[in-house]
């Protein structure tokens, strides 16, 4: 049962480490300081840890990480308290490297993306990590066609907010 769990964290590590850039794109998206988009990414991957073991592959493993990354950003914002779920042990090695450096140009963006809602900030999100409509409408529980019209405006949007 040990080495089980052992052998799931390692798996849960390298996973996370393979798409820690989607966590990162979502804290910085939603969250304005520094402190806040790391208590955000540890969030993230503690929601992720917990809901690891029933993650089947039916969807791909950035989709899915994707959909917990955006309902814990967004459902955290609305709370007044965060509740503290205790496991046994979160895995250790989780380093958020935050401090990446971006352009101006990045910087201007997450401040432009930082202005929308909360339902334009994930499908403009999805959007930019190559999402097809037909996978983000999947993500989102919202229609393709939807999901192209929504687009179209934060597009639009986010054109005259970056003029």
């Amino acid at each position: 049962m040990n080495k089980e769990r052992d052998n799931l964290a390692k798996e849960f590590l390298t996973v996370v480490h393979e798409n820690q850039k989607i966590i990162y794109k979502v804290c910085k998206t939603y969250r304005d300081s520094k402190e806040d988009q790391e208590d955000l990414f540890q969030e993230i991957v503690f929601q992720l840890w917990k809901s690891y073991p029933s993650f089947k592959g039916a969807s791909k493993i950035s989709s899915w990480m994707y959909r917990i990354a955006l309902n814990t950003a967004i459902a955290i914002y609305r709370k007044q308290k965060l509740p503290v779920d205790y496991v046994d042990k979160m895995p250790e090695q989780m380093h958020a490297d935050m401090q990446a450096p971006i352009s101006e140009n990045e910087e201007r963006l997450f401040d432009a993306l930082r202005t929308l809602n909360d339902t334009e900030k994930a499908l403009i999100s999805l959007y930019l990590e190559g999402f097809s409509y037909e996978e983000i409408a999947a993500i989102t529980g919202i229609t393709e066609t939807n999901t192209g019209v929504r687009l179209n405006r934060i597009k639009n949007k986010l054109k005259q907010i970056l003029k």
